[in-house]
This record gives structure tokens, sequence and C-alpha cells, in this order.
């Protein structure tokens, strides 16, 4: 019996459609799904909860929130749940155990993925899941080093809030080849991309740096776990 996927997404709301472009790419990667009925059983919750980028996080009320998704999602029948979302993963203990399928996890899903060997190594996100150091943790384990700037923080808080206003504003392009660069001067390998805001915007830029996605790591894990 085929199993059915649960993704809560919806954080935030613009991430959701392109995460599940991955997830249908990785099926017609992974086991060269063609038709309609080659496709997994998904149930997609988008869940809008109480972020800002430039506001201090209710941390209580979103937790809340979070597992009131999760379990709501639970109840559908799913076999496994993926969040493409990499802010709620500091929580992940508590929103784990609030359930009783598995939850993937993205930020163990992406370092994984990182190159064998010892590089300089930074981070694309919001300032809540950088302060959290969930990605910092896992880089290090890896035996990469982390390297990063303050001001790098403040231009990406910048741009995730431009891109939640207007994702077309050819300005948020200009603003993340800028901030590349500044990480390429910096001699850095590797960015880990650890917000799914991101993603409108980088699809449009060529970026000369080893990128690991973390929507992708986790979109090919969500497969993986489906086919297993």
């Amino acid at each position: 019996m085929k199993k059915t996927i649960g993704i809560l997404a919806g954080m935030g709301p613009r991430s959701t459609a392109p995460f599940l472009e991955l997830v249908i790419d990785e099926c017609q990667r992974q086991y060269g799904a063609r038709n309609d009925n080659d496709f997994p059983k998904m149930m997609i919750y988008s869940l809008p909860t109480p972020f800002y980028v430039d506001k201090p996080i209710n941390h209580k009320a979103m937790k809340e929130t979070i597992i009131e998704g999760l379990q709501k999602l639970e109840k559908t029948g799913v076999d496994f749940i993926a969040m493409p979302c990499n802010f709620a993963h500091i929580y992940f203990e508590d929103l784990e155990k609030s359930i009783n399928v598995p939850l993937l996890n993205i930020v163990d899903e992406t370092v994984k993925e990182l190159p064998t060997n010892s590089e300089r190594t930074t981070l694309f996100s919001t300032s809540f899941t950088y302060e959290f150091g969930i990605y910092q943790k896992g880089i290090k384990n890896y035996k990469h080093e982390f390297v990063f700037k303050n001001e790098w923080q403040v231009i990406l808080n910048n741009l995730i809030k431009s891109i939640k206003e207007n994702k077309d504003d050819e300005k948020n392009v200009e603003t993340l080849k800028k901030l590349i660069k500044e990480v390429e001067e910096e001699d850095i390998q590797n960015i880990i991309i650890g917000c799914t805001d991101l993603n409108p915007v980088l699809k449009k830029t060529e970026v000369p740096i080893n990128i690991v996605d973390s929507s992708k790591c986790l979109a090919e894990a969500v497969i993986k776990r489906y086919l297993s």
C-alpha cells in the first residue's frame, strides 16, 4: 500500500508551491514517475503562523500553532510529515513528541549534503533561525568552518521582508547577487539556504558558490522516505 505524504507548509505562504514542485521533481528523478497515478498521495496544510521578520516572536503561540497544524495533518491519515520551514525546527523535539507519525528534520537532511571535506560554510536564513544555532551546530558537527558577518543578517532580513511583500521586485535579485559577491570575497565555499522564502529569488540568480538548498534537501528526503 502506498504511503501518504503529509506536508505542513505555509511558513511562509509563497514557499509552499515551490516546495511541491521540488517534491514532484524528486518523484521523476528518483523513480521515474511519468503518469498522474505514478505520483504519491499528499496532504498539504498551508498553515498561517504568527511570524514577523522584524518583530519578536511569541514562542508559546508559535509552537502551539505549529503543533495544532501537525496534529490536524496527522488526523488525515498521513504516514509521515515534512515541514518546509527552517525556523519551525527550533522547536523540533517538542513538535516530534506531539505526533505519532515520523517528522522529518530539514536541518539534518541539509547538513549531511555538505561536501565531505572541511570547507568554509555560511548560512542564509532569518535572524531567528540564525540566533538559535540549529544550523551552526550541524555545520560544525560535519567538520566545516562556519563563517558569518553580522551585517549579512541585516541584509538578509530586509531581503526576506521584501520578498514576502513583492517576490517579483528585481531589486531583490540585485540584493542577493551583491550579498553572494561579498560571501565569495570571504573565500567561502558553501552557502546553506536556510529560509524557504529565498527560493523564488535564488532561482533567478547565478551563484558561483556551492548552494545547499534546505528545501531541495528536504524534498529529496521526502521521496526517499516514501520509497522506503
